[in-house]
């Protein structure tokens, strides 16, 4: 009973630190990929404007579909049952 224990927590340790990695990296990528846009606009002699408050909530919005779809992933489908 503890190796199944310890297995499970070595497992969420795994998940954890794997989730922080690919949202670091992707987060990395974004704010590169803004960046170059934004470098690109005002080289062209175009203005730069800031975020919209708008904007921010669409993101945050966009985010949080996207975790309630990994969550989901997480469960268990609705043809089986839980043990």
């Amino acid at each position: 009973m503890t190796t199944n224990l310890q297995s499970g927590t070595e497992n969420k340790a795994q998940t954890y630190a794997l989730g922080a990695m690919v949202g670091a990296l992707l987060g990395m990528v974004a704010a590169y990929l803004y960046a170059r846009a934004a470098e690109e606009e005002r080289l062209g002699g175009g203005d730069v404007r800031p975020l919209q408050v708008g904007q921010i909530i669409t993101i945050g919005l966009a985010v949080l579909g996207i975790v309630r779809q990994i969550t989901e992933m997480g469960r268990p489908s609705a043809g089986k049952k839980r043990r």
